[in-house]
């Protein structure tokens, strides 16, 4: 039997289906490895280009490897609620919502900071002396008095962040530099709760790791 090159498989398919685009006519596996050099707008813009398209586009396998890429490198640590793309979907906005907290934090806006925090009266806060702030007010006035302080100044450049995901609350674990005279970086624990599409945070915990680093106290 005489072999094809994938090529002229392409060139074969592309005078049998007049009117498809060279992409919708590679056999799956080369499709499929095309699209995972592709990021997440990209992604979501190519499947409504056309109903193959958007299945191809929404192959779980490829939005389990864009999820590994781009959030979390360690394979068999996730188990996905949903599927992949749902899964990468949340764990994007939850990135946003803990980043724009990182902002907040940078910014000292008080304003800012009560929308992000949902407004109920179990919601805690830990500083990093170990104290606890519970409700709403109690949690707004502890943040007032910390943006009040001429002291504070955080050089909020995150690293380590690590998000995970139980369908309707989440948490996010990161270590920031502190440019007030401490000891080593903070390790934060951002907990949240998702409302209306909208993830609000429930659960602010920071601590500070000994000199060091972070890699000392994995």
């Amino acid at each position: 039997m005489v072999g094809v090159s994938t090529m002229s498989k392409v060139v074969l398919l592309s005078d049998d289906k007049a009117g498809f685009s060279m992409i919708e006519q590679l056999v799956p596996e080369m499709t499929t490895h095309i699209l995972s050099f592709l990021d997440y707008s990209s992604l979501c813009s190519l499947s409504m280009t056309s109903s193959l398209m958007g299945k191809t586009a929404n192959d779980d396998n490829l939005w389990k490897s864009l999820y590994h890429q781009d959030f979390q490198e360690e394979e068999g640590t996730v188990t996905p609620f949903n599927r992949w793309k749902a899964y990468y979907a949340a764990t994007k906005t939850l990135m946003n919502a803990n980043f724009e907290f990182v902002n907040i934090m940078t910014a000292k806006s008080l304003p800012r900071m009560s929308r992000l925090w949902l407004t109920a009266h179990w919601v805690t806060c830990f500083s990093d002396s170990g104290k606890r702030y519970t409700g709403y007010e109690a949690v707004m006035e502890r943040l007032e008095d910390l943006f009040d302080s001429w002291e504070f100044w955080f050089d909020f450049d995150a690293f380590d962040v690590e998000a995970r995901i139980r369908t309707e609350w989440a948490w996010v674990t990161m270590f920031t530099s502190h440019h007030v005279a401490v000891d080593g970086p903070l390790r934060i624990t951002n907990v949240f709760e998702l409302h209306d599409n909208r993830w609000f945070m429930v659960h602010h915990y920071c601590s500070i790791v000994p000199t060091g680093g972070a890699e000392d106290n994995e």
